[in-house]
């Protein structure tokens, strides 16, 4: 299988980098396939404009979206963002490693998610009418591929729980998880989540880094994040409001999630 890896953080001898060598290592012994973009390592420009799409007239108002539309349709953009989407056409798995900076991802990285997900590729696909709203949530370029999570934060694990002050990880990740990758159409796997790394001694590290392997071993075989299907009868077109009779239960983001799913989130 082939395996992308889009790792944000500046400092290689970082835990990030550590973490990043060791997947590389373990993947690729597995006999998988492995490309690696190192966001800060390439310089990545993170932020969108006329420069991305080089059938843009100077002058001419720029709207993003119908933008990215006609550059990615006729092979008119950015020579690295046409690089990055070549990988992840290739790719049969994405890995987002990054630490947790003001409870998202670092700006660089978002940024990749920004010029990268063109109009035609990540999102702008499908049918959209009374009966669908495009091929999003399930659906979609990506549909097939799998994607994870890999993220190190420096609060407890208590501190991101049910009760806790910073809110549930899920629920802080699921703008990524949902709104970045399931709507794409990838099938989400549960995060690898590092806690405490500034308290991360040899112990924890190695005990870390053998669940980590484990989860890198099973990349192909566990069950991703039962996600709701937007297309799949749950939510009401066009307004996309879950049905009034699913979930009386579950509350919040949990409500998204296919009844009785028992997913594990820890």
């Amino acid at each position: 299988m082939r395996v992308l890896i889009v790792c944000a953080h500046p400092e290689p001898r970082s835990l990030n980098g550590a973490l990043r060598e060791f997947a590389v290592e373990r993947l690729r012994r597995a006999g998988h396939e492995v490309t690696v973009s190192d966001l800060y390592a390439m310089n990545w420009r993170a932020a969108v404009d006329g420069a991305d799409f080089l059938n843009h007239e100077p002058g001419q108002i720029l709207k993003v979206e119908a933008a990215s539309k006609r550059a990615y349709e006729a092979d008119a953009q950015s020579a690295d963002i046409a690089t990055e989407q070549r990988k992840l056409l290739w790719a049969d798995a994405l890995l987002l490693q990054f630490p947790l900076w003001w409870f998202s991802m670092p700006a660089i990285l978002k940024g990749w998610i920004d010029r990268v997900y063109a109009c035609g590729l990540a999102y702008g696909v499908g049918e959209h009418s009374d009966r669908r709203w495009g091929d999003r949530y399930g659906e979609g370029m990506f549909k097939g591929k799998r994607a994870m999570l890999i993220v190190t934060t420096g609060g407890w694990a208590s501190h991101y729980s049910e009760r806790g002050i910073n809110g549930r990880m899920e629920d802080l990740l699921f703008p990524i998880n949902h709104g970045m990758l399931y709507y794409a159409g990838f099938d989400v796997l549960r995060p690898f989540v590092i806690y405490r790394t500034g308290k991360l001694d040899e112990g924890r590290y190695r005990q870390s880094q053998a669940e980590f392997g484990a989860r890198l071993d099973t990349l192909w075989t566990t069950k991703p994040i039962p996600y709701r299907m937007q297309n799949g009868g749950d939510y009401q077109i066009p307004s996309m409001e879950l049905k009034p009779e699913l979930s009386a239960g579950p509350h919040g983001l949990d409500i998204h999630l296919t009844e009785n799913s028992g997913v594990d989130h820890q």
